[in-house]
Formats: structure tokens, sequence, C-alpha cells
């Protein structure tokens, strides 16, 4: 057995002497279960993060844990660029014409030399197709493109079920999946709600809360119809027409219905449910690769997708039994806008507490950004593992100082830390962990997957397959008929997979 196939530590790459900057033999075997304390992975571009990223969940899919990771780039689906055989008729779909032209190659030759160049530097690293094909063998990777039929559709038609019954128990949790459900349905239309003040806000919490409480789900059809007439008659102690009249509400409804009733939500309503134990496992029990590719959605529907998964993620978590070994991972590349350190979008509220909590159930939350200063303070006080690569600014390395102050409390100035980030290059990065007496240099490991770049919509497409798009379960799309005197305005056709309006 090769020295880094040990279960349970994920090899990430050789040591850096600190001094000369020269790799030395010793591996870079990280502890999976350290994981579990969290950790992020900061760089800017070109200092070999998404490398790193993709290297570590490779590792994570050899040892069987599952992986969910969220791409606002549309890199990380590079995952199933994983060829056993190494041959160059597997690279060449994916190699850049334009970049072989530039170096004056066919695009056949192109693809040859770069077969020849991954193999290699595989090799140098001790990696065989044998190991690409145990990884591949090892996990089911599935694209999804939520409002998009590039990839793997995702129906949001269950996402205002009744949460589980230990978030239901727990008044905190309770309250914060309200909040960020509502926070989300606000922000999809455009509206950035404070939840004291907004009485938007106020009466869709009211909505869900009174749903909920009762055991009872919702969709959207049955949402919009109880913003128009909702199932309570006072807010505080205010009755409902005083707090909200119905002509302002109708505006509010209106505004939600024709969002939804347009023709490009209808891919919102089709697809696999919003299952984190689907995204996670297969129906027999494999683990599962489960890549949210939302490049192609505008700033509201990331943020509201985004906000939706997370919550599904959080309440499968609560579920689970206690732990200490790492049962699977959550990574999310460029996290920038959805933790920032001042404002409060929905996505911030559910990371911080997953980062709070997730751990006790074996959930690793893993962040990439380029720019420290962009994430909230109390977040990366909260993981337990840095990756530190080449910095942008010195603003961004006085940030990375800053809380790296306790590593001086073991002995370690703070000034050596300085110089050690200050001198690193391309790939090679500052390990911060918790776990550990000191901080380590080392050189990220050759990525078995190609690195392609982003992928485009038509490569999703090919990634894909030609497997059918699964559609929602007949019980999530069944029309709603409006009861005598409504005045709702849409409601979801399952026939023809899109909203009718009348």
């Amino acid at each position: 057995m090769k020295d880094f196939e040990k279960m349970g530590s994920f090899y990430l790459g050789r040591q850096v002497d600190d001094t000369s900057g020269a790799m030395t033999g010793d591996l870079l075997l990280y502890d999976a279960k350290d994981l579990t304390t969290h950790g992020m992975i900061i760089g800017m571009t070109g200092s070999g993060k998404t490398g790193l990223a993709i290297s570590l969940i490779e590792e994570a899919l050899i040892d069987n844990i599952p992986v969910i990771a969220i791409d606002p780039k549309g890199d990380i689906p590079n995952l199933l660029l994983s060829f056993p055989e190494l041959s160059p008729e597997d690279f060449l779909p994916w190699v850049s014409p334009r970049e072989a032209s530039r170096k004056g190659l066919s695009p056949e030759q192109f693809a040859g030399k770069t077969a020849s160049d991954w193999k290699k530097g595989l090799q140098e690293w001790g990696i065989d197709g044998a190991r690409i094909r145990k990884m591949k063998e090892s996990v089911d990777m599935t694209i999804y493109t939520p409002g998009s039929s590039a990839g793997r559709m995702v129906s949001i038609l269950h996402s205002f079920d009744v949460p589980p019954e230990a978030i239901r128990a727990d008044g905190d949790l309770f309250r914060e999946r309200i909040q960020t459900t509502a926070s989300s349905i606000l922000a999809l239309m455009g509206i950035y709600a404070d939840p004291l003040t907004s009485r938007e806000h106020i009466l869709i919490s009211g909505v869900l809360e009174e749903k909920w409480s009762r055991g009872e789900s919702l969709d959207i059809p049955s949402l919009i119809e109880m913003i128009r007439v909702p199932p309570f008659r006072s807010v505080g102690v205010l009755d409902l027409e005083t707090f909200y009249p119905s002509k302002a509400r109708m505006d509010l409804v209106l505004r939600l219905n024709h969002l939804v009733a347009a023709p490009s939500f209808a891919p919102w309503m089709e697809g696999d449910p919003l299952d984190a134990g689907s995204f996670l496992y297969t129906a027999d029990g494999r683990p599962r690769a489960s890549i949210f590719t939302i490049s192609h959605l505008s700033d509201r529907e990331r943020m509201f997708f985004v906000s939706l998964l997370l919550n599904e993620i959080l309440g499968w978590v609560r579920t689970q039994p206690g732990t200490s070994s790492l049962r699977a991972i959550l990574y999310m590349d460029e996290i920038f806008g959805f933790f920032p350190p001042v404002m409060n979008p929905p996505s911030k509220t559910v990371l911080l507490t997953l980062l709070k909590q997730a751990r006790a159930y074996g959930l690793g939350v893993l962040l990439a950004t380029q720019n420290p200063v962009d994430l909230d303070y109390k977040g990366i006080s909260n993981t337990g593992t840095w990756f530190i690569g080449r910095l942008q600014t010195e603003r961004d390395k006085a940030r990375i100082l800053e809380g790296l102050k306790g590593v001086s409390e073991k002995g370690f100035p703070l000034p050596e830390l300085d110089r050690m980030i200050s001198g690193l290059g391309k790939r090679v990065f500052l390990l911060h962990n918790f776990h550990e007496d000191r901080p380590v240099l080392f050189q990220t490991r050759w990525a078995m997957s190609y690195l392609a770049g982003p992928v485009t919509r038509e490569q999703i497409k090919t990634l894909a397959g030609d497997s059918p798009i699964l559609q929602a379960p007949a019980e999530a799309a069944t029309p709603v008929v409006p009861r005598e005197g409504s005045h709702l305005f849409g409601a979801f056709r399952s026939d023809r997979g899109t909203w009718s309006v009348w």
C-alpha cells in the first residue's frame, strides 16, 4: 500500500521547507475528522485554490464520504473529468481549440500533449489510473442545474414542506428556518427585508409559522393564496387590516404570482425534490457527489436557491445521530456575497448555524474565497482549518494575521507567519489546523480530475449524459383548484410542467 493510502487521511500534497521554499519528502496527510470543525480555503485567482478544493473532494470520495458542492463559478464539474486510461481521446472533447491554436497545435495534438502532461504529473505524485478508477467507482457523481435543464433539474415544490420534528422542537432553529425561508422568498422578488420591521417579512413568517406549527406543509400556490387570505386575523396587537390592508397584500400576491407564472420559472418546478439525504446517498446507500452549479442564475435566484438548500441540509443534519467522524462534506466555492461581514442575507444565518452545530453530527463545512475581508468574522472564528494561499492585498493579509493571533500563543510568532504568507507561491499553501501544534507549508498534489476551467452549458449537457430528467413526484404537482370566490391568479399545471394564469 502506498504511504498515502490510509483511510481517514486526505493526501493533499507534500510539505515545503518554510526557509528554503523547497519541497521535502514529507507527505501532507490531513486527518479527515479534523474537518468536522470546518475549514476555509483562501487565495487569490491563480493561487491554486480550486485545485486544492477539488483534490480534497477527491480524497473524500475515495474514502466514501459524500459531498454536496455549491458552485457559483462552474469549476467543480471538473470532478467528472477524471479519466482512468489517461488517453488523448478522453481529453480531446475538453481541451480548448483556441489554446491549441495559440500553441501551434491541432486539437488532436494538444489533447495528446495534455494527456501526456497529466499522466506525467500524476506519476510524480504517486498517482495512477487505478486510483482514478477507484474514485470514480466509489461514488455517484451528479451535476444539478437548478432553474435550468442543462444538467439534472431540482424542484422546489417541496421546499416549503414542514421541517423535521427535530427542527420544530428547537425554538431557535425553528425561528431561524422560518426567517431564512421568508427572506429567501422575498429575495427572489427583489425585496431585501428586515425581519423585525418589514410587514412583508412578518406576514410571510406568520403564514409559515401557522402552518408548520400544526405540522402542515405549504407549496407556492397555497402560499400565494394564504398571503392573500392569511390564516390569522391579527398581527401582534393590531388587526390584520390595520397592519397590512388587503389591497396592499394583493400587490405582494401579484408580484409573487407574476414571478412564478413567468415561463422562465417553470424549470424550478421540475426535477429531483430538494432532499439533502438523496443528494448525499443513492437509494441503495451508495455515497454521492452532488454538484450544484449556479453560475447561470441571477443574484436573486442564487440567494433564493442557496438559502433553501442550506436550510434543507441543516434539517438533515438535525436528524442524524452524533458522531466524531466526518460523515459528509458541504463545500461552497466563492462564498462572496453569501456570508458577508456586515449585511445579513438569508444564506448567512443558516451558514452560521451550520458552523456552530454541524460538527456534532459529522458534517464538515468547507468554504472558499478570494478575499478574507468578505467573510463574517464570527464564521472565520468557527473554522478550525485554514488553507491560506497567495493573497491579493495587505488588507487581506492583516485580516488573516489577526485571526492567527492564537497561533502565536502556542509559541509561533506572528512575524514568522507574516513572512511565510508573504512568500507563498502558486499551489503553495499555509495550513493552520487548530488540532495541530504549528502551521505547515505544503504544495498541493496534482489533481486526478482534469482542471479544464469553468464548464459551459453545452459541456454540462454532455457531462450530464442523455438520461431523462426526473420529474417531480405527481403529488407535488397537483393543480391548485381555487375555491369559489377565490382571486388566486395562477396554479401549477402538472400536465405541462408550467404555470397557468387566469
